[in-house]
């Protein structure tokens, strides 16, 4: 069975895991601003976090949880991301494990924690303790969609997706859900990634699985080239689907992480079509590269560089800012052997202007959605990211809070 598409799919997809989303007064006017994702058993977890070093309490303690015993689930808060807070933004992140365990007749160290929002302020511990209180009588398979909502900030829209395949001859699912828009750039950004399946896996498979699902993903994206304290990515299985063990040698192993990656890298091209004030949505390919390395870094460079993204908003596809970032990115680049193309047609070529009229190539970068291709002619290596623009409207939105 060929994965495939759950319409209306999200976090509670999955056998065996409900939600809930409910306001508790971090945020103003009564917006969601708490979710609870709970398995029905304790299950396994990989995780990645963060590799800025300046990290948020929440994320210390789920590093901690997240490296042995099983998980029931997680408790999540927007509007205060606890971040910068010392040991007292320590002591709110145990202090939230506390409590849902409690609720749950279960263990702290069963329970992740992560927090988004602002940073440099401390939770309403009173609010946010009855919040968790209350989410715990919503759980249900029905509120995926109002944990998505509870856990937006400068999101305009929630984000959720998920998929179903066959491994012997039973339903597995992956679901989940995320939250970012800004703040947006390898490795990891201002984003949190929740994703539940009730396959049947260890975890040392189920981490080498998450680590090479989030590098073809989340960390392929870039928004405004700023790295958040927040950023995590957890996954849960509860193996409720009670199929064989999935392991390398599974036959349908290939098949499970394939949708895995698949499954975030939907919910990680949401997260940059919803990137703050954006206007265009790019996808950079570099090929030709003297190593993956190097591809790497020409892709970045031209994903991060200002002044590019900048031409982009105002649909000029101007290649000689491009060549500029080939030029600064470290990676191996003969000028006279570069080739540029928007959507497949020539820009530049041997490092010079095409014959392509440039009202051709303007027509193209004008549209919402396009292609930049970049082609080095020095080796084999090749790498691709998915980046906007960068507006006036950007600059408004992140100019105060």
């Amino acid at each position: 069975m060929e994965p495939k598409i759950i319409k209306g799919g999200g976090v509670t997809s999955a056998l065996g895991f409900r939600a809930a989303g409910i306001a508790c007064g971090i945020k103003p006017a009564r917006e969601k601003d708490l979710a609870l994702i709970v398995s029905d058993v304790p299950g396994e977890v990989a995780a990645t976090f963060t590799t800025n070093l300046v990290k948020a309490a929440p994320v210390k303690v789920s590093m901690q949880h997240a490296r042995n015993g099983k998980i029931r689930g997680v408790v999540v808060n927007a509007g205060c991301a606890n971040a910068c807070t010392g040991v007292g933004g320590i002591a709110d992140a145990k202090s939230m494990l506390d409590h849902v365990a409690k609720e749950f007749n279960s263990k702290p160290r069963e329970w992740l924690v992560c927090s988004t929002g602002r940073i440099g302020t401390r939770l309403p511990m009173p609010q946010v303790r009855k919040g968790i209180e209350k989410a715990a009588t919503k759980l249900s398979l029905e509120n995926g969609t109002e944990a998505a909502k509870a856990i937006m900030t400068s999101d305009t829209r929630r984000k959720e997706f998920a998929m179903r395949i066959k491994v012997n001859g039973r339903k597995v699912t992956i679901g989940g859900m995320a939250k970012g828009a800004g703040m947006i750039h390898p490795n990891m950004a201002t984003m949190l990634c929740f994703i539940t399946t009730d396959a049947c896996i260890d975890k040392p498979t189920l981490q080498s699985c998450v680590d090479e699902a989030v590098e073809h993903s989340f960390n392929r994206i870039s928004v405004d080239g700023d790295t958040s304290t927040n950023d995590t990515v957890i996954v849960l299985a509860n193996g409720l689907s009670d199929t064989n063990l999935l392991k390398s040698y599974h036959p349908q192993f290939a098949l499970f992480k394939k949708t895995l990656t698949h499954v975030m890298r939907k919910l990680a091209r949401m997260i940059v079509e919803d990137g703050e004030g954006i206007t265009r949505v790019v996808d950079v390919v570099v090929k030709g590269a003297a190593s993956v390395q190097d591809a790497k870094l020409a892709a970045r460079a031209i994903a991060k560089s200002e002044l590019v993204k900048t031409s982009w908003t105002g649909g000029d596809p101007n290649w000689g800012r491009i060549m500029t970032a080939l030029g600064y990115c470290g990676a191996r680049v003969r000028e006279e052997m570069v080739e540029i193309y928007y959507d497949g047609v020539l820009a530049v070529v041997n490092g010079q202007p095409s014959k392509t009229p440039m009202a051709k190539l303007k027509k193209i970068a004008a549209k919402p959605i396009f292609t930049l291709t970049i082609h080095l002619h020095v080796g084999s290596g090749e790498y691709s990211i998915l980046t906007t623009d960068l507006t006036e409207e950007y600059v408004r939105i992140n100019k105060g809070e």
